[in-house]
């Protein structure tokens, strides 16, 4: 293979990832907040034994979809893949364990081992702030003194 096509796929690859996680996360978020409000998602909690039942449906709601914009954008991706790793931790061990691998942990699991990836290799070069940073040195290179 070429140093051009090793160049895009190291470039490119990782946002596939990062958007599909990210959409995922946000959409879970969106749920518990639209759907089921946060009465509803701070109950929930509370069945499953989580502490502070309340003060974890906030936190988790905004983890969930302010760490899945930031994964989408690529922006603090290290941050937020490592607090959306937790967030599925706490979902396996406190909800999905007992229930077993198959219908159980398995799509949890999926989403901690992509944001565990993520966390350890962060948003790539293809990010939002790249892209702007690369759109202004184009535009600062081709001005004229």
């Amino acid at each position: 293979m070429s140093a051009q096509g090793n160049s895009w796929t190291a470039n490119w690859g990782l946002v596939p990832l990062r958007l599909v996680v990210g959409l995922v996360f946000i959409v879970h978020g969106g749920q518990k907040l639209f759907v089921f409000g946060l009465g509803g998602a701070a109950g929930f909690m509370a069945k499953v034994g989580i502490p502070w039942p309340f003060l974890a449906a906030v936190v988790v709601i905004a983890v969930e979809i302010l760490g899945g914009l930031a994964l989408i954008l690529g922006l603090g991706t290290r941050l937020a893949a490592a607090l959306l790793a937790i967030d599925m931790v706490v979902a396996i061990l406190a909800v999905r364990l007992a229930a077993g691998f198959v219908g159980g942990y398995e799509f949890e699991l999926t989403l901690l081992a992509a944001s565990l990836s993520l966390a350890l290799l962060g948003g790539g070069p293809v990010t939002v702030r790249q892209v702007f940073a690369r759109r202004a040195q184009a535009a600062g290179h081709g001005a004229s003194p």
